[in-house]
Parts: C-alpha cells; sequence; structure tokens
C-alpha cells in the first residue's frame, strides 16, 4: 500500500482536475450529430477488441464477459436517459446538455476501476481478466448511451418537424 500511494495521489488529481473541467461543461449545450454518435462506441470497441485478443477470454470468463457487456449496457441506458436533448426551434437543430448526474455517474465508475485494477491482484483475481470484464463493461456503457440517445433525438426531431409542418 506504500509503494501505491503516489500513484492514488496523480490519479486522484487527473479524476479531480478532469471532473472540474467536464462539470464546467455540463451546464452548457453543445450540438448533437446524430450522425457522428457511432464514433466513439466503434473506437472503443476496437480497442476493446484488440485487448481481449492479446489476453483472450475462455470458458466461464465467457459469461462474465456477456454479463458485464450486459450490465454495461443497462447501466448505459440509464446514463443515456440523464443527457437533456433538445431540438432548437428555430434553427432545427439537436442539442445536448450533459447531465451531473451522469458525469458523477463515470466518475464513480472510474474510481471504482482503479480500485480493482490495484487490488484485484492481491484479491486473488487475474488483473488482466478484471480488466477485460471492465473494457467490456465500458462498451456496454458507451455503446447503449449512444443508441439511447440516437433513438430519443430522432423521435424528437420527428416529433418537432411533425408539429412545424401540420
Amino acid at each position: 500500500m506504500h509503494g501505491s500511494f503516489p500513484i492514488y495521489v496523480v490519479w486522484g488529481v487527473i479524476v479531480c482536475a478532469l471532473l472540474f473541467l467536464r462539470l464546467r461543461l455540463a451546464g452548457r449545450a453543445r450540438r448533437l450529430r446524430l450522425e457522428t454518435l457511432w464514433i466513439v462506441p466503434a473506437i472503443y470497441a476496437a480497442f476493446t477488441t484488440f485487448l481481449l485478443y492479446e489476453v483472450p477470454l475462455h470458458g466461464l470468463q465467457f459469461l462474465y464477459g456477456a454479463v458485464a457487456l450486459g450490465a454495461g449496457g443497462m447501466v448505459g441506458w440509464r446514463r443515456g436517459m440523464m443527457m437533456r436533448i433538445n431540438v432548437d426551434p428555430e434553427t432545427r437543430t439537436l442539442n445536448q446538455q450533459a447531465s451531473p448526474a451522469a458525469i458523477l455517474f463515470i466518475l464513480a465508475i472510474l474510481l471504482v476501476r482503479r480500485g480493482l485494477a490495484y487490488e484485484a491482484g492481491s484479491m486473488g483475481f487475474s488483473v488482466a481478466l478484471v480488466t477485460d470484464l471492465l473494457m467490456l463493461f465500458v462498451l456496454g456503457m458507451f455503446s447503449m448511451t449512444r443508441l439511447e440517445m440516437f433513438l430519443r433525438a430522432k423521435r424528437m426531431l420527428r416529433e418537432h418537424l411533425a408539429t412545424t409542418f401540420s
């Protein structure tokens, strides 16, 4: 524990700085481009695939991986619902505003991930397996967050256009 203390301090400073920046930007509306929502999950899927190729799952670990992916998907759907989306009545463009709750939620996941990564080996877990499961969890979360936002934004835009032209 004594030797890893500086690592915890560095991660704490990084997380606090990122949290401060994200919370500061959370109140601002940003343009939501439906055509680019797939990019982050695709990059993360490629990164996760690379990691799973390097240290593949085997046996019962596939079940654990499926559970992690599914749990991440459920969490991601909820996270997507926390994002505020609206249609600008004048320009008919979509805007999104990140919820501070969604950002704090990500912080909690990061803290759990960091803690597990440092303590898994001493608790008898395979660090590679824990990392793979967390990567699958986050992949499910990012993918379903973006899917929920896409479906809701598409519906909102369709409803706005229907009421505007009827």
